[in-house]
């Protein structure tokens, strides 16, 4: 199914869809500031291939979803897991196999906790632990809160701030570019995802594809790079990933700037069951085309 437009928990949310109905359905959370267009179509066909129903979507303020003025978002990270579960209810899709990357593997923590019933499989990439209240930013027992990308006033991180949001990200110096110029956006975004990347991190010629696409469908650059730093945490459910059944497992970069392997290692000790398995060499990013092979095969494994 190409992209459409569903409304979904008080907004309407761009999806698209992989493979056949009658399949497993694995969905798709991606990170701060990220539309749908990270997660590769390459990547998204070989995992429909191997008999899923696949589903990435745009979160509100990115790509092709309600956008809210720059600088102002009407709503929390709460309401961003809310979003995932309105995107299942608008395809009929009672349970599913849930996979989430930076932000969206906070997003996906919350809803293990708080919504069980609609997890068949959980799946962790590139993330951390949401926070008690007594969990420091920059501890490896969890970052500031539900693991999205940062805000120009956290504390420094190795390749930038962080923030209430979660996770560090380049994005935090976003006043520094002119999002409505079509050639710096995408140098930008480009530049971003290097920083953050490792060893075999995507070739600038590929990711200037991607970002192409990603300011193209865009209907407000600066608020996509501004509104989930802002976005309120929700109450926190730090204290409760003990409390997790669905079957986890955690992808995780070996070369991740801004999460080090010790945060995967405490989601590992902290989700009851739950399995580690490194990236060597992968960044803070979306699953590089060098490493298709491992984690979609890790994929399929898990929502067998």
């Amino acid at each position: 199914m190409g992209e459409t437009m569903v409304p979904a928990n008080g907004v309407d949310l761009c999806l698209e869809t992989f493979g056949d109905r009658d399949d497993p359905t694995l969905l798709l959370i991606g990170g701060a500031t990220g539309s749908m267009d990270w997660w590769e179509d390459g990547f998204c066909r070989r995992l429909a291939a191997g008999a899923r129903f696949v589903i990435r979507y745009d979160h509100r303020d990115t790509g092709r979803s309600t956008s809210f003025p720059a600088g102002a978002p009407p709503y929390t990270y709460a309401d961003l897991a809310g979003d995932a579960l309105g995107v299942l209810d608008a395809l009929g899709v009672p349970r599913a196999h849930v996979v989430g990357l930076s932000m969206g593997g906070g997003l996906a923590q919350r809803l293990a906790v708080e919504d069980p019933s609609r997890l068949r499989t959980l799946t962790l990439i590139s993330t951390s632990a949401t926070p008690t209240a007594e969990t420091g930013p920059s501890s490896p027992a969890g970052p500031s809160s539900p693991a999205g990308p940062s805000s120009p006033a956290g504390p420094s991180s190795p390749a930038g701030p962080s923030s209430p949001a979660g996770t560090p990200c380049l994005a935090a110096a976003a006043d520094d570019t002119d999002w409505s110029d079509r050639r710096a956006a995408v140098d930008r975004l480009v530049a971003d995802v290097i920083a953050a990347g490792g060893r075999v991190t995507a070739a600038e010629p590929h990711l200037r594809r991607i970002a192409e696409r990603v300011v193209d469908r865009t209907t407000d650059l600066r608020a996509a790079q501004t509104n989930h730093y802002l976005a309120g945490d929700g109450e926190p459910i730090r204290d409760r990933l003990g409390t997790i059944t669905a079957p986890t497992q955690i992808l995780h970069g070996t070369a991740d700037p801004f999460f080090p392997m010790a945060h995967a290692e405490t989601l590992a000790r902290e989700i009851p069951g739950a399995r580690l398995i490194p990236l060597a060499g992968v960044g803070h990013e979306y699953p590089p085309p060098a490493v298709w092979g491992i984690v979609i095969a890790e994929l399929l494994r898990h929502t067998a």
